[in-house]
């Protein structure tokens, strides 16, 4: 039998009984890696030898009688954590040589559970594209379609869950970089809260792997299920041990409902400054009918629903005040020329991020004002509905789009184009306030590309989302192999 798609529960469970080793699946993946690779590129950092060399050491370990959750299962990285022995440039050619001298927390917590990492998947440079491709290690593809792009940041991560290379990932979102991937590639992923997963080793060469708290961005897992997230989550949730995790220690609470008949939801597909393309808008409507099918109480509006205009402006400012850091000073002088140009009523997205780019201090913090008003907003909205489901990009995959001018880029939807980074403001919505956001797979576009939505959740309850994406995986089906 290939043990390529099966998941990692399902591998879990073979190793166990003896039915498969490490040694084999680890083989198996990298032989699958080194024949379909080079079309995808999703692995941009192998790490064979000592792939074989822990595989070997969890089935010895097995032998003893020791069973942690990953012991002996295949998975990659995101090239953006560090890994001691390993590159980690963020896609930036400059730091081809950059080698960091530890394992990031999370690769830590993997290979403490027993994982044997493969290697490191593709990036956008600096992460900062909705696709993944650098000058150093090159383009990631679609595996759906090779001339459209896998997403970004993860997608070099989603893109080798969908081939079969390694039953799981882990990745990193700060403006859907682990869920717009898993929505074009057909896979699952999920966006914890904020604050929920250590990120220290997760940080631009070549800086120190301090134990920031990081505004807005998280660490989080990739899988081919619902509930292999659930085990990987799991793994990954924890406070940093060098900063609060010396007090505090992690016990999320249980989902609210164990039945999709209990559960209330809140299903919104338009959006208030940008259209959804059809294909999203039906993959949104097959998640509707599979919940009112199941006796879920299913609502299309609700005046406790938080302004989704102003959580979009307010997000996109906060997301690209940590765009401009590193500018010269010149550069970003003139950034305060054009925006001190913009007409005081002009609201518009475009204005917003310039506005985000030269941000103060002053006006950081009365902005964040805004934000507690609207987490205080969620917390009355999650009083009455147990999760959100909406699209989390308007289209499908879009071709690769490789403008140096990020800003001139365009996005087609259904026909029309509209300002490239406005797609956005779905993803804005989970990560603004700091929500945990599961992306599930649900069907597929007229031209058979995958389509997924994200299940928003409250705040610290990860377990409600990830449990509605189990059960929708259930009614509607999950992943697809591409053919």
């Amino acid at each position: 039998m290939e043990w390529i798609f099966p998941t990692a529960e399902q591998l879990a469970a073979a190793l166990r009984a003896g039915e498969v080793t490490s040694a084999e699946l680890t083989d198996e993946a990298i032989a699958r890696i080194e024949r379909d690779d080079a079309a995808i590129n999703a692995i941009c950092v192998r790490d064979f030898d000592r792939a074989r060399a822990a595989a070997r050491g969890a089935d010895r370990a097995r032998v003893r009688g020791e069973d942690r959750p990953l012991l002996g299962i295949p998975v990659t990285v995101k090239e953006s954590y560090d890994i001691a022995g390993l590159p980690t440039t963020w896609g930036m050619s400059p730091y081809r040589h950059y080698m960091p001298a530890e394992d990031a927390v999370q690769v830590s917590r993997l290979k403490a559970a027993g994982a044997v990492v493969l290697g490191k998947t593709n990036v956008p440079v600096g992460l900062q594209d909705i696709q993944s491709f650098n000058d150093f290690y090159g383009t990631t593809n679609n595996p759906w379609d090779q001339r459209r792009t896998a997403g970004g940041s993860s997608g070099g991560s989603a893109a080798a869950l969908a081939c079969g290379f390694g039953a799981l990932s882990i990745g990193s979102d700060l403006a859907g970089s682990l869920r717009t991937p898993a929505h074009f590639c057909g896979v699952y992923a999920h966006k914890p809260t904020l604050g929920l997963a250590a990120s220290r080793g997760m940080v631009p060469p070549p800086g120190p792997a301090l134990p920031v708290e990081h505004d807005l961005a998280v660490v989080g897992p990739m899988a081919r299920t619902a509930r292999d997230l659930t085990l990987l989550l799991d793994v990954m949730a924890g406070p940093d041990p060098l900063t609060i995790g010396v007090a505090h220690h992690v016990t999320l609470p249980p989902a609210r409902h164990e039945r999709l008949s209990d559960f209330r939801v809140l299903v919104l597909d338009e959006h208030p400054l940008l259209p959804t393309g059809s294909a999203v808008r039906a993959g949104v409507g097959r998640v509707a009918d599979a919940l009112v099918d199941g006796g879920a109480r299913v609502e299309r509006d609700s005046p406790l629903l938080p302004d989704l205009t102003e959580a979009a402006v307010l997000y996109t400012r906060f997301l690209f005040s940590g765009s401009v850091a590193r500018f010269p000073v010149d550069a970003y002088e003139q950034l305060q020329v054009h925006a001190a140009g913009l007409r005081p009523d002009d609201r518009s997205l475009d204005a917003a991020r310039l506005r985000g780019m030269v941000l103060s201090h002053r006006d950081w913090i009365e902005a964040n004002g805004f934000r507690e008003l609207h987490r205080h907003g969620w917390r009355q909205f999650f009083a009455e509905f147990d999760a959100v489901v909406c699209p989390i990009t308007p289209t499908p995959a879009f071709p690769h789009d490789h403008n140096p001018d990020l800003m001139k880029r365009r996005i087609d939807i259904d026909g029309v184009e509209y300002p490239y980074f406005d797609q956005l403001v779905w993803a804005g919505l989970a990560t603004m306030p700091g929500l945990p956001a599961t992306a599930i797979p649900a069907g597929r576009s007229p031209e058979g590309l995958p389509v997924g939505v994200q299940l928003i959740g409250p705040m610290f309850e990860d377990r409600t989302p990830l449990r509605l994406a189990e059960l929708l995986e259930e009614k509607i089906g999950g992943f697809q192999a591409p053919k």
